[in-house]
């Protein structure tokens, strides 16, 4: 049959069209050389996408949560080496060093085999599709969530649900869930949440919605809280962030009592005592002092 030029048009707005539905063609990432990867969505389904990291943070300049850190670093070794562990919910105050934890786990055990796939909350629909992808592969995974929270009903909230309940979604044997977030139930607390419990044998039960709410954060065998700095903590954190990053660029930056209490009225500012604080203020500092010697 003879092809018109109209005919031959709409076959090809047709293939344009079906080509935008399917995944791209890449490669399969090359796990012997990549460290960690995130998944990106496309159409109905994703694909890993390497991930150069740059990020060279060390268990060393985790400041002021050395307790969560031995407790995941016990646990990740556990892993690797194929013992039983835990899923982790890494939660409390923003910037307190919850992600950077996590960071140096990588940045330590990678030549031990462990991997990081970071998914954002929109696309753990997809958590069949990523754990086939790495089931077979001989690593260790690490399935990252930074920074997540639901709101009531979300069916993202019901598929790691599944996966941490141990149903057909469960990850694989290669493969822990380490969650951070702001919530330590990962869902919004209101008043009435409280409201619906009973007393059984003398004493209160949480009412469903409670029940509910803390049904999610229960699957995770770990519960790790990170909080806000003490002041101590926090000069601490800022000096070691400034001398860093002067010795990057070869030079030596003094500290003083100036700097400590200029450093203290930033956080003030900020109302917020924790690691980023400190970083951002020894950025501050640093670049306004070498910008000087100019």
């Amino acid at each position: 049959m003879d092809l018109t030029p109209e005919l031959l048009a709409k076959l090809d707005r047709v293939l344009s069209s079906v080509e935008q539905l399917l995944p791209k063609a890449i490669k399969p990432v090359d796990w012997s050389t990549c460290y960690a990867a995130n998944w990106r969505r496309h159409s109905f389904s994703g694909y890993l996408e390497p991930v150069k990291v740059t990020d060279s943070t060390r268990f060393d300049e985790l400041i002021g949560v050395e307790k969560q850190t031995e407790i995941m670093v016990r646990n990740t070794k556990q892993f690797l080496k194929g013992l039983p562990a835990n899923n982790a919910l890494l939660w409390g105050s923003r910037g307190t060093g919850k992600s950077s934890l996590v960071k140096a786990l990588l940045n330590e055990f990678a030549p031990e085999g462990l991997r990081v796939i970071q998914i954002e909350k929109e696309d753990l629909i997809y958590l069949a599709e990523v754990f086939s992808a790495i089931e077979n592969e001989p690593y260790r995974f690490i399935l990252l969530c930074d920074d997540l929270t639901f709101e009531v009903g979300e069916l993202s909230y019901k598929m790691l649900k599944s996966a941490l309940d141990g149903s057909v979604y469960s990850p694989p044997e290669n493969v822990l869930i380490y969650v951070t977030s702001n919530r330590r139930y990962l869902l919004p607390q209101l008043e009435t949440d409280k409201l619906g419990g009973v007393f059984v044998n003398g004493e209160l039960q949480e009412g469903e919605i409670m029940e509910e709410k803390s049904s999610l954060s229960d699957r995770f065998g770990l519960w790790i809280a990170f909080y806000l700095f003490t002041q101590e903590n926090y000069v601490e954190a800022v000096r070691f962030c400034i001398t860093r990053q002067g010795r990057e660029r070869g030079v030596e930056i003094p500290w003083s009592r100036d700097v400590e209490d200029e450093a203290i009225k930033w956080a003030q500012e900020k109302s917020k005592r924790c690691g980023r604080t400190a970083y951002q203020f020894a950025k501050f500092y640093v670049g306004r002092h070498l910008l000087g010697q100019d």
